[in-house]
């Protein structure tokens, strides 16, 4: 016969565990609310997500990018460059181990290799940067393949702006003009005292000049140090680029990044700029810029997604960013435009030079000559202390 009393335990513990999955399931579904609720308020907060993703290549590849680029949908390019594009032409980067700056900076007896580009570490010890200066110096190296795609951009109508980190002032000498550039990290174009109560300007000849023959140049007014305009780490970066970005990124078509780690803030920042309905283009050695842990993990794709389900606009071409362009430009339809446009251009920087150089040996000849002819001859020091 059956203990009532064992029977009533066992429907108290029947209920005891229906009531205990409902509060399962209760918890399950409020902790899914909870982080519904904080992506959405993430989201309201940061502006991440307000746009609704929607599929603009037709496949992620270089190819994808190609055929949107050729399309009218495709009118306002914007570039993200950094020190990649200019490794091409003798100019190393700054994070390529055994051959990037910070890997090779020992003979300056730096505290740590970041130094050399700190604002306050200049201020009290400027040597070393303009020791460093004298080996990367504008004006002894020529633009690469990259800096003459820009070029083309800029000719086909196509670029709206580009941001540079590099301060190599290449862009220029590719034939981009200044209201073409953002130079985010700022330039050799232009010099400034940094005495507080001066700040007089110097140009590149200017600088130049003192760079190559005095060991740290000099202000004619007040005889403070004079800086080239390139931001140091602890300056704040130009007030342009923050004004273009905000109009730049309203009007963007295609977001194009080449040769930059995308690891110095603000500048890496600029690839969560750009609305979710418009493509990035990624040329570089490695994939960079991809979302961090925290942000996938609440499910924010304001960095580069390659890889994921999810992956609807980010496309990388991992290699050389002088063979990226050119397969782009092959792509394009502009790849002999580009290549006779790099011959033509190398051409007259050599001519430039060698006219330079041949003119400077003239001059210094001169120069010895209209010495040697005012300098009294031995026979006629002697005479006169006859005399």
């Amino acid at each position: 016969m059956e203990d009532p009393d064992q029977k009533e335990k066992e429907r108290e513990k029947a209920a005891d565990s229906q009531s205990s999955g409902v509060e399962e399931e209760d918890s399950g579904a409020a902790g899914e609310s909870e982080m519904e609720y904080m992506r959405n308020l993430l989201a309201r907060t940061l502006g991440l997500g307000s746009d609704k993703p929607e599929k603009i290549l037709d496949a992620l590849t270089l190819e994808g990018v190609a055929k949107f680029m050729l399309s009218d949908k495709c009118k306002n390019v914007v570039c993200m460059v950094g020190a990649g594009i200019s490794t091409s032409a003798g100019i190393p980067d700054f994070r390529s181990p055994g051959s990037g700056l910070y890997a090779n900076l020992q003979k300056y007896d730096l505290p740590y290799p970041e130094a050399i580009f700190e604002i306050n570490y200049f201020k009290s010890n400027p040597e070393p940067f303009f020791t460093l200066a004298r080996e990367l110096y504008p004006g002894q190296f020529k633009p690469t393949v990259c800096h003459y795609f820009l070029r083309l951009l800029k000719e086909k109508g196509r670029l709206l702006r580009c941001y540079t980190q590099n301060i190599d002032t290449l862009e220029r000498v590719a034939g981009l003009q200044q209201d073409d550039l953002v130079e985010a990290h700022g330039t050799f174009f232009t010099s400034h005292c940094v005495g507080m109560f001066c700040r007089k300007e110097y140009p590149l000849s200017w600088m130049k000049d003192k760079i190559f023959t005095d060991l740290i140049p000099k202000c004619e007014k007040c005889s403070s140090v004079v800086k080239p305009d390139i931001v140091l780490f602890g300056e704040s970066l130009p007030a342009r680029f923050f004004s273009c970005l905000k109009s730049d990124f309203q009007q963007i078509d295609l977001l194009i990044i080449m040769g930059t780690s995308l690891q110095v803030q603000p500048f890496a920042s600029l690839v969560g700029k750009v609305p979710t309905n418009v493509p990035r283009l990624l040329i570089n050695k490695e994939k960079t810029g991809e979302s961090g842990s925290f942000m996938a993990l609440l499910g924010f794709g304001c960095g580069m997604d390659f890889d994921s389900e999810k992956a609807y606009r980010d496309v990388a071409w991992l290699g050389n960013c002088d063979d990226g362009c050119m397969a782009l430009a092959d792509l394009l339809g502009w790849k002999k435009e580009l290549e006779d446009l790099v011959k033509k251009e190398h051409a007259a920087i050599d001519a430039k030079s060698a006219e330079e150089a041949a003119r400077g040996v003239s001059g210094a000849q001169s120069a010895s000559q209209a010495k040697e002819e005012k300098a009294p001859s031995a026979g006629t020091k002697g005479e006169k202390k006859q005399d």
